[in-house]
């Protein structure tokens, strides 16, 4: 498998002038998703946990319900870049059949591709209105991640997607350069481990698109907290879902933007997320 870092040399230049220098990149591989023998999606990602991400994407994107709807799933190195390639179980098979679309992906990409606006647009699966979550444990989350973000802490060029629960701290954490690319690649692992989304929180190290909300409903997570800003977008969507938005989670507090009833001592009458 190809390595997810690589070594590069560099020049550097300081105060006192240029020196050579070396510094450690994340690799960005061609990812393509292919179902059944016909090709779905095309994305750039980092090589590393890609099963994980074949199984999150194809749950995010509706492809399947269910990890047994995969019957078969094999990595293929070729020169190009990396093939996932998938056979599904015969109802999941008819059903793509009907819905098959292309898409390519570059990096920074939130909706790429998508060939409708109604598709770009879909409603979020409402998430359960049970749980409540302590500012405590958001800010435990936050100091919890940073030691566990390998590649970050190599490259300081990727992304991190982490689910957090009360009481037993990270589940599980994943990176990616893409941002959305982290957040499958968590949804597969959860899926893998049998770790309800209800029973924790989505803890993101990137901006809140509405991509990633409707991601975060499909894991079934009702607390999505992230150290940026949201997108209108993703608050009007995040409303309708039932999930809270937290943002600009930092060391120092962060701010609540949708159905604030879910943070402990917040106020449940505030009136946010009304964005027109």
């Amino acid at each position: 498998m190809r390595e997810p870092t690589h070594s590069v040399a560099c020049v550097t230049w300081r105060q006192h002038g240029f020196a050579d220098g070396e510094r450690i990149v994340p690799e960005e591989t061609a990812v393509a998703l292919t179902y059944d023998g016909g090709s779905y999606a095309v994305m750039m990602a980092t090589p590393r946990d890609l099963e994980d991400f074949a199984l999150g994407f194809s749950l995010t994107e509706g492809i399947i319900a269910a990890p047994a709807d995969i019957r078969d799933l094999t990595v293929v190195e070729e020169d190009a870049g990396i093939e996932l390639r998938m056979w599904l179980a015969t109802p999941r098979a008819a059903a793509l059949s009907e819905r098959r679309r292309y898409i390519a992906g570059p990096t920074g990409c939130g909706l790429c591709g998508i060939d409708s606006l109604a598709e770009a647009t879909r409603q979020a699966p409402r998430v359960s209105e049970d749980g409540t979550f302590a500012p405590a444990d958001i800010m435990r989350a936050l100091e919890a991640l940073a030691p566990r973000q390998e590649l970050n802490r190599q490259t300081r060029a990727v992304h991190a997607a982490a689910f957090w629960r009360p009481g037993s701290g990270l589940a599980a954490v994943r990176e990616d350069v893409g941002r959305h690319n982290a957040l499958d690649k968590l949804a597969g692992a959860l899926a893998r481990d049998t770790i309800a989304g209800n029973s924790g929180f989505v803890l993101l190290t990137s901006r809140v698109s509405v991509e990633m909300v409707q991601k975060t409903a499909v894991i079934g997570a009702p607390l999505l907290v992230a150290v940026s800003a949201p997108t209108a977008l993703a608050l009007r969507t995040a409303e309708s879902a039932g999930i809270t938005v937290v943002g600009v989670a930092r060391s120092d507090g962060f701010e609540i933007f949708t159905h604030p009833r879910r943070i402990a001592t917040a106020n449940p009458t505030s009136t946010v997320a009304h964005v027109a």
